[in-house]
Parts: structure tokens; C-alpha cells; sequence
């Protein structure tokens, strides 16, 4: 299986191939770059493992939320190599694969992503066995103030929102989490793994039904509201 996969729905951009069993990655905090640097990152995974694009076999994408200009170009770029080769494509949640990075023992995981305008684009998993991620309900977009999680003894949180907004997150907790980490983003590698759970048990789309999920249509304060806002 020689599986390409693509995340740009943050301020990190990266990619990864999956080659019989080896994994190469490319992966760069890089703002506003993604553009420049996605293709070239694709062919750097490719040119490392002696694979060439008519190899592939599948294209995995993380499919948002995020940035909405990240997300769109991840889609774009799978749907396009996708349509080339005539091949399926991945869709996986953002969301769900940044709590896939979280430590090997994490039980139940909130996964925050920083959405700016005050708010945070979240979802809440549980990890069973072989690191299968199950969602605990829907992924949302909103303040921190009003984030509903289900009932839990204790947390991993992973992602921006944490490092934006960890006052009123452990607020909403309720207690201090087993681990946080606000410096995570989602991978590549991430979507990768997810992707191949999602193959294994005969997923997988045409690229015309490869679709972003951005959870809102607002990417910008009014005049007003910023004035309001201070």
C-alpha cells in the first residue's frame, strides 16, 4: 500500500507517505506557506521512498476543521492528484487526528483547535484498543465559556485551543487534565494511520466527494463586532 496523506488545516503544514511499512514524513510550522510548500513536500516523501505519483494507491486528507484557506487547498490537492490517478481518497478529521498524537494512554481526549474570534473548533474521543478513536459526540466551533463535554473522570487536551484558552477550558473540565499539550498540531503521519483504519474496513471515496468540513461560514469580525469586542 502506498498511501500519500496531507494535513494543512493549521498553521502547520505537512505530509506523509505510507510505503510497504515505512513512514516518511515532511512537517513545518509555517503561516501563511502552506501554499509554497505543500507540493514540494509531496515529492520530497515521494522522491525519499523511490515511489513515483502513478504508484499511489490512495490520497488521505484531513478534511478540517481549521484555517479555512488550509483547508480548502489540503481538499484541492488530494481531489487533484486523486482525479489524475483515478484513485480513492481518505477524508479524516482534523480533529480526530490531532487526538490520535496524543500520549499512548490517554483514555478520553479533547482535541482544541484555536479558531480565532474567540472561539475553538473541539471534539471530545474515547481510545479503545489499537488506538481506534471513537467520538464521544460532534465536533463543534465555539467559545471556550460554553464548550459541553460529556462526563468524564479525566482528560487529555492536545491542540491550540489550549494554549489559547486553558483558563476556561480546565474551568470546563473541572479539574486539571492528566496531560495538556497547547503546541500540538495536526499531522500528516496522524491522518495516515486513520486513513489506513478507514481502508482496512473498505472506506474511501471518489475525489469529487472528498469535502471539507469548515463548521462555520464566518471568517472575519465585522466593524462593529470588533469594536465591541475592544
Amino acid at each position: 500500500m502506498n498511501l500519500l496523506a496531507i494535513e494543512t488545516s493549521t498553521e502547520c503544514c505537512s505530509v506523509a507517505l505510507v510505503c510497504g511499512g515505512d513512514l516518511i514524513v515532511r512537517s513545518e510550522v509555517v503561516p501563511r506557506r502552506h501554499a509554497e510548500l505543500l507540493l514540494p513536500m509531496c515529492d520530497a516523501v515521494l522522491a525519499e521512498a523511490g515511489v513515483v505519483r502513478r504508484q499511489l494507491d490512495a490520497i488521505a486528507v484531513g478534511r478540517g476543521p481549521g484555517a479555512f484557506t488550509g483547508v480548502r487547498l489540503a481538499i484541492s490537492a488530494a481531489q487533484g492528484i486523486a482525479l489524475a490517478l483515478d484513485i480513492p481518497v481518505v477524508p479524516v478529521s482534523s480533529l480526530a487526528a490531532l487526538a490520535q498524537d496524543a500520549p499512548a494512554d490517554s483514555r478520553t481526549i479533547l482535541a482544541v483547535i484555536d479558531a480565532r474570534m474567540g472561539e475553538v473548533y473541539s471534539a471530545a474521543f474515547r481510545r479503545h484498543a489499537g488506538s481506534r478513536l471513537e467520538a464521544l459526540g460532534p465536533e463543534t466551533v465555539g467559545t471556550a465559556e460554553r464548550l459541553a463535554l460529556p462526563i468524564q473522570a479525566s482528560w487529555s487536551v492536545v491542540g491550540t485551543g489550549w494554549a489559547s484558552y486553558a483558563p476556561m477550558l480546565r474551568l470546563r473540565l473541572g479539574q486539571e487534565p492528566l496531560f495538556a499539550d497547547g503546541a500540538r498540531y495536526p499531522q500528516a503521519a496522524a491522518v495516515a494511520r486513520l486513513a489506513l483504519q478507514e481502508l482496512a474496513m473498505g472506506q474511501g471515496v471518489s475525489a469529487e466527494h472528498a469535502l471539507p468540513v469548515y463548521l462555520r461560514d464566518k471568517v472575519a469580525l465585522t466593524t462593529a463586532e470588533r469594536q465591541l469586542a475592544g
